[in-house]
């Protein structure tokens, strides 16, 4: 049987495709994660990686080697479960949200959980929102906080925390970037940032759909903070969640737009696989999410 540590490793590599984000997030040097993943490679006689100055991606090895690693780690989850006491909860609850979710929303619930179960180790990953839910496919990590898609997986559970409008944003320092027609803004004119994928993507690309006018697309940009920034700069006008603003330090540098169209609100929670309950860790924070 391979070294549970390694195995954790490469699923983390495979989860980031990024060494240097996943010797960091793992304590471990770049140079020992690799030979950590050479050593792999050498076991398996295949490559897992494929690996340049711009990129890495999984091989089909690699992939095969990924289901086989989620297969065993989660029977050692399994077994370790088995051998705690049934009053204790112990070992790793892994949790991906955004850096505005483990500001917001985060402190209460996992004040909570901390103080029920002080010996069960927290693993929290911030990254863009965007990319939660695939995370959660790929079964990088037990829980995520997501904004509720148009449609959920059958394969998820979602719980409802929090909910939030999305704005348009103007910078404070460029008022000349809004163009207007008639006394409105000229949607077709005004430079605009959008995400590049994600749920304010699918609320844009529908408003598109639905008023069929050809827009300004100045840039894509993965990331609320992202397009935030590139707003604050003079780029264009760009569509967020309120509360993403909010945590901001450009808050100061945006201004929110009036008479713009009305978009769904984001509804904020907790989701996880529905298959991830019978984890007594995931289904304790689950439970004390349902208090609020």
């Amino acid at each position: 049987m391979m070294d549970i540590r390694n195995l954790k490793l490469f699923r983390h590599l495979a989860g980031t495709l990024h060494f240097s984000r996943t010797s960091q997030a793992c304590y471990i040097t770049p140079s020992a994660l690799t030979r950590v993943i050479q050593r792999l490679e050498s076991e398996l006689g295949k490559k897992l990686f494929i690996r340049d100055n711009r990129s890495v991606e999984l091989t089909p090895a690699g992939i095969a080697f990924k289901k086989y690693s989620d297969d065993v780690l989660g029977r050692w989850v399994r077994l370790h479960d088995e051998l705690s006491a049934e009053d204790i909860l112990e070992g790793e609850l892994s949790l991906y949200c955004s850096v505005t979710a483990a500001y917001g929303i985060l402190p209460d619930i996992m004040a909570k959980y901390r103080k029920a179960h002080p010996r069960v180790r927290i693993l929290l990953e911030t990254g863009d929102a965007a990319k939660a839910l695939a995370r959660l496919s790929t079964q990088d990590t037990d829980m995520a906080i997501a904004a509720l898609p148009d449609f959920l997986s059958k394969d998820f559970v979602f719980k409802a925390l929090s909910e939030t409008p999305l704005v348009f944003i103007a910078p404070l320092q460029y008022p000349e970037i809004l163009i207007k027609k008639a006394g409105r803004i000229d949607w077709e004119q005004t430079p605009l940032i959008i995400p590049d994928y994600g749920l304010s993507r699918d609320r844009i690309d529908q408003w598109l759909t639905k008023e069929n006018f050809l827009p300004n697309i100045y840039s894509q940009v993965a990331g609320n903070e992202a397009i935030i920034v590139m707003v604050s700069l003079g780029c264009g006008i760009g569509l967020i969640p309120r509360m993403v603003l909010e945590k901001s330090p450009f808050f100061d540098r945006v201004r929110i737009l009036e008479q713009t169209p009305e978009m769904p609100p984001f509804v904020i929670g907790l989701c996880t696989r529905k298959k991830n309950l019978a984890n007594p860790r995931v289904k304790s924070l689950w439970s004390i999410a349902n208090e609020k």
